[in-house]
C-alpha cells in the first residue's frame, strides 16, 4: 500500500554529504514503488515542517549526531510518528561508544582494549602502548578517528579538535576489517574492507575508489561464523531494530580473534555502502531492502 513518507536527510552533523546521498537514493526507490515522498533537509524547524507535512510514516536517513543517537527519535516518538531504524534508547546506546562498549563487555562480547582519556592526558604522553585509535566518543562514519603509531608526535597538539575534551582510545587490532547487516535481528552476511589506509577512515568509506569491498568475506570458515554471531548478538544486546551494521576487526595471527568495534544503527544506503551490498548477496535487491525498513517503522511508546 502506497504511503505518504517523509525522508529525513541532511541534518547537521559532520555526516551531512553522506546522509544527502543515502536519503536520495532511499526517496528515489520508494518513489519509484508508488510512494508520495517529500525530502526534508532536517534543520531547526524540522519539528514543524513534520507537522505541516503530516506523513504517515519517516524514513530516517540521517547520519551522525542528532539523527542518529536518539534525538530525532525522541522527537518523533513524541509527535507519534512512526520511523525507520532503532529507537530513543538503542540509537543513544549504539551512538555512545564508551557505554556501548560497556554494555558489550558485560554480554561478553570482545572489543579492543581501551577506554576513556581526557585529551589533556592524550597530550600528555602515551596513553597506551602504540599503535592506537583515537576515537570521538560519539560520532559516525571515522570522523575524527586518528591511527597513532609508534614514534608519532601526540595527536591533536597542533591541529584543531573539535569532539570534545575526553576521547575513546583503544589497542589497534591489525588484520582484516568486517563488516556484518543485521536485519531484524538476524545476520546477512560478512564482508571484507580493503584500503590503502590503515583502516577503514571517511576517505575510504565514500571517496572513489577509496575502498574495494569482498562479498563474502573470503576469511576462514570459523571467523565467518563468529563474525555473524558477534554482529547478532551486538545488534540484540543494544535492543535495536531494523538494519544495523556491526564493524569488527579480526586478527588472523589470533586464530578466531575477531573484536567487535561498533554498531551503527542508521548505515549508509549510499552506492559505496556496505549494508546494500550484503544484501544483494543475500538475495535482497536494493528496493526491497528499502521497502522492508520502511514496513518495518514504529514507534516505541
Amino acid at each position: 500500500m502506497a504511503a505518504r513518507v517523509a525522508v529525513l536527510m541532511g541534518g547537521r552533523s559532520a555526516e551531512r554529504e553522506v546522509s544527502l546521498v543515502t536519503g536520495a537514493a532511499v526517496a528515489r526507490t520508494l518513489r519509484e514503488r508508488g510512494h508520495d515522498v517529500a525530502t526534508l533537509d532536517a534543520g531547526h524547524n524540522i519539528g514543524q515542517e513534520l507537522a505541516e507535512l503530516g506523513p504517515d510514516v519517516v524514513f530516517n536517513a540521517l547520519h551522525g549526531r542528532y539523527g542518529e543517537d536518539g534525538a530525532i527519535q525522541g522527537l518523533l516518538e513524541v509527535m507519534g510518528l512512526p520511523y525507520t531504524h532503532s529507537g530513543v534508547l538503542a540509537s543513544a546506546l549504539a551512538m555512545d561508544k564508551p557505554v556501548s562498549r560497556t554494555l558489550f563487555a558485560a554480554a561478553g562480547l570482545p572489543c579492543p582494549p581501551g577506554g576513556v582519556v581526557r585529551r589533556d592526558e592524550l597530550l600528555s604522553g602515551e596513553v597506551m602502548e602504540p599503535p592506537y585509535v583515537v576515537k570521538p566518543v560519539n560520532e559516525g562514519s571515522s570522523v575524527g578517528v586518528v591511527l597513532v603509531a609508534g614514534g608519532d608526535k601526540a595527536p591533536f597538539d597542533s591541529e584543531p579538535w573539535h569532539y570534545g575534551d575526553t576521547v575513546l582510545v583503544e589497542k589497534y587490532i591489525p588484520g582484516r576489517e568486517l563488516s556484518v547487516a543485521v536485519r531484524d535481528g538476524e545476520p546477512l552476511g560478512v564482508i571484507e574492507i580493503r584500503s590503502a589506509a590503515p583502516f577503514y577512515d571517511y576517505a575510504a568509506k565514500y571517496g572513489h575508489g577509496g575502498s574495494t569491498h569482498q562479498m563474502p568475506a573470503p576469511i576462514a570458515k570459523t571467523a565467518y561464523a563468529r563474525c555473524m554471531d558477534l554482529a547478532a548478538r551486538a545488534h540484540a544486546c543494544l535492543g535495536c531494530r531494523g538494519v544495523t551494521r556491526a564493524d569488527l576487526r579480526w586478527d588472523e595471527s589470533d586464530g578466531d580473534g575477531v573484536y567487535l568495534l561498533e554498531v551503527n544503527t542508521q548505515p549508509g544506503l549510499t552506492p559505496t555502502s556496505l549494508v546494500p551490498e550484503i544484501a544483494a548477496h543475500a538475495g535482497i535487491a536494493f528496493g526491497d531492502l528499502v521497502e522492508w525498513m520502511l514496513g518495518d517503522a514504529g514507534c516505541e511508546r
